[in-house]
């Protein structure tokens, strides 16, 4: 009887407005954590902590609170006469933002175009560092959903690419860096794909218009959206934020499928589960579905409703005790209860106006890794005639409002990619955009240089430094005669430029969907320069996938980069590129098409259309970016995967050692957690931390060489694609083939290097909806190894029996 009040209440909740055939089951109890692998420690002290306290004491630190005395974007509850200071949360993946005294790391999707595993180790681990001397203990990162469904998403910059598997291993890297001084909370779980109708909005006429609903099967579900989620859990992720839209009509922070039955159950997960912002929508169900901490406050939670739930026996002890244990465990697990660890929100400043302790989180070591990575995220697309690199230019003209700094930088307003002058906006415009109204006039270009998105994910720079200023160097240095504009659409071009330069940008923020994949009034002025220039570059800081169909036929445009959001770096790095003295190596990490109707239904997000419970049917299943691609039979402008550099690579000798075996019809590979049932994980020595621990196990190794024949050093980024037998496909639609490894290598002209790609057995699983399980098919499995997806030199095969 205990729980049956919650529960009903959560089927009430679930099924206003759904539809029959896209319905949440139900997944009760909550999975207790107990303390897995490397957690035991932290458990044991977590309980004999809790034990000590109230119930109240309980309930109130799991929420947010309020203070006048930090800038955290979140601040838990604490209990000081145990000695629990409560946590600091704040944003996010991509650095702190709305501080002094820290720096601007490239973006998700810049470093996801690196293609360089240790590179998004390297960022995070400074990163964090960052975080921990402004006394945060958990940074809102890094962002592995949204995973790019839609071309147009708002936040696809905040994540690494439109595919799970580079997600997954990229992400996975960033919180084993984070961790070494925080913790990290992955974010957003899960099937968050579309910012239009994030929120619930109250209708003055027809009462709340919900959250749109991602309505998926489960072999979608498991093997596109919750794939890298498992990967970050592996690598010992402790938090878990769970995300705005409903899931099968069910809100996702209280979705018992979602968390009780694939995170906590399946994914054995150990740490606590917190709401995004104002995600929580109810009291007794949210929590009896496995959400363990609301932010940044709740009206649900904040007058000792649960307690005195279990008091009235409408809520079993265990979950407000391991709702508890899990938040205190993972204080415990990444050592914050150490005397030297910082203050909760020491460095944070509630206003930057206001006069406030200065903390300097910053570290000089991490210079070299901030260039870097803004050198390595960049994608040249085009070089015709090798206009690029630059050679010692007797006349160099610059156009392009990205080409200089925004007209102002002040802290004090908020983020600064939200800066309303810098998007031409005012901020009640800026508030209706981040209403759930379909968006049809967002600002789709930033006035200054491009360096982050807007929203929960933008940085804060120590500085702003610009192309042009770099520009203006290498011209004193090569004596080079520089003209420049950066205000006109159709600017005078001087006859006797060796090259001109234009720099553009494609803005994108949290709160709206993009209006469109390409800026008109940026589009006219490359125009207009190449109609009078023969060797127009065009260089694009773009926070998602930017379409150049209006000139990249252009005969007089000759070059073009995609620069992505490379953080404060973003004028030596674009330079260096530029003048050759690095070689170009980023690689697309989404698919650019010919035309914005080429990605068909995954184009724009789903509108409420009128609905009170908006829907959106992923009825693409796996097959998104360069699967939906590949199997619909279009051909892109620029493939998933593709880049230049300023040499030449051969690709040969493929040699594969595969000892994977088909798994048995009858199989199971690992409980399920369904309705009823709990605690299989602590007795089952085959599962661990992210589920059943021989999914990372190798089971084979494929290899190839690849050689320089250009003349220069250079990187190679060499993928390999991988497309599962038919008897995969049982469940629903395959992708015709699917990135299962890269490796990024630098190979010196003349000379050759061995590449080589680990699969793990999750590398060749699929889910089965039947079993419940992921299985390994029998039969050929295909393999393609090469610079993108549609580039593949080599390819062959193996067989699974």
């Amino acid at each position: 009887m205990i729980l049956l009040l919650p529960l009903l209440g959560l089927l009430a909740l679930r099924n206003r407005g759904a539809r029959a055939e896209w319905t949440s089951p139900l997944v009760y109890p909550s999975p207790q954590g107990y303390g897995a692998a490397d957690w035991a420690q932290a458990y044991s002290k977590a309980q004999s902590l809790v034990a000590k306290m109230t119930l109240e004491e309980m309930n109130n630190i799991t929420l947010g609170v309020s203070t006048a005395n930090t800038g955290c974007v979140g601040l838990s509850g604490s209990v000081p006469r145990v000695g629990f200071p409560g946590l600091c949360l704040h944003d996010a993946g991509n650095g702190v933002r709305d501080t002094d005294g820290v720096y601007a790391y490239a973006s998700g999707l810049h470093i996801g175009a690196t293609w360089n595993a240790s590179l998004a180790y390297d960022r995070a681990f400074y990163m964090g560092a960052e975080f921990r001397r402004k006394g945060v203990n958990v940074a809102l990162g890094p962002v592995v959903g949204p995973v790019g469904r839609l071309a147009t998403n708002g936040r696809n910059w905040e994540a690494f690419a439109s595919d799970p598997y580079l997600n997954g291993i990229l992400g996975a890297q960033s919180v084993l860096g984070l961790q070494k001084s925080v913790i990290a909370s992955i974010k957003h779980f899960v099937a968050y794909e579309q910012e239009t109708n994030r929120n619930p909005i109250t209708n003055g006429h027809d009462g709340v218009v919900h959250s749109t609903s991602a309505n998926l099967d489960d072999k979608t579900m498991h093997e596109l959206y919750v794939w890298p989620f498992q990967d970050l859990i592996y690598a010992g992720a402790g938090s878990v934020m769970c995300s705005y839209n409903r899931i099968n009509n069910t809100y996702a922070c209280e979705n018992s499928k979602a968390m009780n039955g694939i995170l906590k159950g399946e994914l054995n997960f150990q740490g606590f589960v917190v709401s995004d912002w104002a995600g929580q929508h109810s009291s007794l169900p949210s929590a009896n579905a496995g959400l363990d901490m609301a932010m940044p406050n709740s009206q649900y939670w904040d007058k000792d409703q649960l307690a005195r739930a279990v008091d009235s026996q409408t809520m079993n002890r265990t979950r407000l005790v391991d709702m508890a244990t899990r938040v205190v465990a993972t204080w415990y697990q990444f050592g914050q209860d150490d005397t030297l660890f910082p203050s909760t929100g020491v460095g944070m400043a509630k206003d930057l106006l206001a006069p406030h302790t200065f903390v300097d989180a910053r570290d000089p070591a991490s210079k070299p890794s901030l260039l870097d990575q803004a050198i390595q995220g960049h994608v040249l697309v085009k070089n015709v005639n090798n206009s690029l690199p630059l050679k010692s230019p007797k006349v160099l003209s610059v156009f392009g409002y990205d080409a200089v700094a925004q007209t102002s930088f002040d802290p004090g307003e908020g983020t600064f990619a939200q800066n309303w002058e810098a998007i031409g906006l005012q901020q009640q415009q800026f508030q209706d955009l981040a209403s759930n109204s379909p968006v049809s006039s967002a600002p789709s270009r930033f006035m200054g240089t491009l360096i982050v998105g807007g929203g929960s994910g933008s940085n804060t720079p120590s500085y702003i430094s610009t192309p042009f200023e770099a520009l203006q160097q290498r011209a004193y240095q090569d004596d080079t005669v520089l003209f420049h504009d950066f205000t006109s659409t159709d600017p005078g071009v001087v006859a006797t430029s060796d090259a001109c330069l234009v720099f553009i940008n494609e803005y994108a923020s949290e709160a709206w969907d993009r209006p469109g994949l390409a800026d008109q009034e940026s589009d006219q002025l490359v125009k207009n320069v190449a109609a009078h220039c023969r060797n127009t570059i065009v260089v694009i800081h773009n926070a998602g996938t930017r379409l150049v169909d209006a000139w990249i036929d252009n005969k007089n445009v000759t070059a073009v980069i995609f620069a992505h959001l490379p953080g404060q770096e973003a004028w030596r790095s674009v330079v260096q590129l530029l003048y050759g003295d690095s070689s170009p190596s980023g690689r697309l990490p989404y698919t650019v098409a010919k035309k914005a109707s080429d990605y068909g239904s995954l184009l724009t997000a789903c509108q409420a259309q009128g609905s009170n419970s908006p829907q959106c049917d992923f009825d693409e299943g796996v097959n998104i970016d360069y699967r939906s691609f590949l199997a619909r039979g279009v051909t892109p402008r620029f493939a998933f995967g593709y880049g230049l550099t300023y040499s030449s690579f051969e690709y040969s000798n493929l040699q594969m050692s595969i000892n994977a075996t088909a798994t048995p019809s009858n199989a199971r590979s690992a409980p399920v957690y369904t309705n009823g049932t709990t605690g299989q994980n602590q007795n089952n020595a085959l599962v661990g931390v992210a589920g059943l621990t021989s999914l990372f196990d190798n089971v084979g190794m494929i290899t190839a060489m690849i050689s320089n024949t250009g003349g220069i050093s250079a990187a190679e980024v060499a993928q390999l694609y991988i497309q599962l037998p038919a008897s995969s496909t049982s469940s629903g639609s395959a992708a015709t083939r699917v990135l299962r490894g890269f490796n990024k290598v630098t190979v010196q002209p003349g000379s050759s290097a061995q590449v080589s790609f680990q699969l793990r057995r999750k590398d060749v699983s699929f889910w089965d909806t039947v079993s419940q399980s992921w299985v390994i098919p029998s039969g050929q499995f295909l393999v393609f190894v090469g610079k993108s997806v549609l580039d593949t030199p080599l390819t062959g095969s193996f067989t699974t029996t």
